[in-house]
């Protein structure tokens, strides 16, 4: 278990008692101080006294993604987990991921269904989000909405250390260009062929601090997550796009095409919007036309486009699946749900 540490003296206790109490009870805990300023140190000190299980790391602070790396480069299993000193795993989770792990060869990485652990009212975005992802459990799911939104719980992960050693962990980035180094990297092994599955039980307890770095740090800001979107989306359509870099977008609404501007600095060219809204049909924004869907050619047709579905509603993006699925088109074959 890779499991950073920066001033969780107060969490800590909570998260180790979750993990110490597993009924898999064969494994060890890799916790990083990242150069804490509490007493996160005495507190894991004074567990690893108590539980041989846990090996205490110091560092000077690096940020919670190089700790994490810290932790898995000192781990000595072929299966390594992930948590935060801020979450809880519940008591079969390693049990239920590395049985997952065993029994699939093919699967490079397990997570599971996650509950969320903040008020739903005040954070419903991230609730709904939360949601999300725990509709995708199988590796087909999971590779084809990984441009939609990060499709992973970074705190509910299990992999196979060959992984990590093959691919590589987080990458540090640049305060000129931040990123999201989770969504980063799950991206990157995706790319490299990783599948990727949930078991269907839930694994861990989400919480949500008012100081959780997806709310605060820049790296994970909207514009970090769109241009490591845009980065890994453009390499995956130069290989399937057949009339790369000319595709169709569903979705004409102004925030729709703010999430592309990213692509569009790379290259990408939008042949046609396609919209629902008969007050945008047959209209032109910024030169580009608007058509309904009945315009869209069918799937073999020699003129047929590649559509990235890019609608904000989860609801919405949904129905548009079911209607090109049902129209004969195949998802990351003629089209692609972005976000």
């Amino acid at each position: 278990m890779a499991l950073p540490c920066h001033n969780a003296a107060a969490t800590l206790p909570v998260a180790l008692n979750s993990l110490l109490s597993q009924t898999l009870t064969d494994f060890e805990i890799l916790a990083v101080d990242d150069g804490s300023t509490d007493r996160t140190w005495d507190v894991l000190c004074d567990y690893a006294r108590r539980d041989p299980r846990l090996r205490p790391l110091r560092q000077p602070h690096t940020g919670v993604a190089l700790a994490g790396n810290a932790a898995v480069e000192a781990s000595r299993a072929p299966y390594v987990a992930r948590m935060d000193a801020d979450d809880i795993s519940l008591p079969r989770r390693l049990e239920w991921q590395a049985a997952l792990l065993d029994a699939d060869p093919s699967l490079a990485l397990v997570s599971g269904q996650v509950r969320f652990g903040g008020d739903r009212e005040t954070r419903q975005g991230y609730a709904v989000y939360v949601d999300w992802i725990n509709t995708l459990t199988t590796p087909e799911a999971i590779s084809q909405n990984r441009f939609v939104e990060s499709p992973l719980c970074n705190p509910s992960v299990m992999f196979r250390r060959e992984l990590y050693e093959t691919y590589g962990g987080a990458r540090e980035c640049t305060r000129s260009r931040p990123f999201p180094e989770d969504y980063e990297m799950w991206l990157r092994w995706l790319e490299k062929g990783a599948r990727m599955a949930k078991v269907p039980e839930e694994v861990l307890i989400w919480n949500d601090p008012p100081t959780r770095l997806s709310r605060t740090h820049e790296d994970y800001s909207t514009e970090a997550f769109a241009d490591i979107k845009a980065q890994y989306l453009w390499r995956w359509l130069v290989r399937r796009n057949l009339n790369h870099p000319r595709v169709w977008v569903w979705g004409a609404g102004r925030i729709s095409r703010q999430r592309l501007a990213p692509l569009m600095e790379l290259g990408l060219i939008l042949e046609a919007y396609i919209d629902i809204d008969p007050a945008k049909i047959g209209q032109r924004v910024h030169g580009i036309p608007v058509q309904s869907r009945d315009s869209l050619p069918a799937p073999d047709a020699p003129d047929a486009p590649f559509v990235l579905v890019n609608v904000g509603s989860r609801g919405a993006r949904e129905e548009i699946r079911q209607w090109l699925a049902g129209q004969g088109w195949e998802m990351g074959k003629g089209f692609m749900l972005v976000g």
